[in-house]
């Protein structure tokens, strides 16, 4: 006959911390997001900086130099300033707007119109 000695589940592990997320990892990645507006100041300022300074840039902003090379060609292309354009519907006319309001109030008619032999007949 053989013993086998083996360890209780969860051996190994702090009591009571099988729940608990990790605090230095966030539950989801976020990835960052930037403005046309923030792009082309952090390009000037870039730009502008001698090596070093170029490098305590990237590290106080939490840039990459390919972030950097990919929005100074975007620049280059023209994208930036359509980036800051707004986007959207283009603004309604009067004839358009007056249009719409007609179309609502004609469908909120015929949905009367088809309630309203109901109520007759029951009522």
């Amino acid at each position: 006959m053989s013993t086998t000695m083996t360890a209780p589940a969860g051996a190994g592990q702090a009591v009571g911390m099988e729940d608990v997320p990790d605090p230095q990892v966030p539950a989801k990645a976020q990835r960052r997001t930037y403005t046309a507006r923030y792009k082309a100041k952090v390009l000037a300022e870039y730009e502008a900086c001698d090596r070093e300074g170029k490098g305590a840039l990237l590290r106080r902003e939490g840039l990459y130099t390919s972030l950097i090379s990919s929005w100074r060609d975007q620049r280059d292309r023209g994208a930036l300033e359509a980036l800051g354009r707004s986007s959207g519907a283009a603004p309604a006319t009067a004839a358009e707007k007056e249009a719409a309001r007609l179309r609502r109030e004609n469908e909120r008619l015929t949905g009367e119109l088809t309630v309203l032999p109901r109520e007759v007949v029951n009522g």
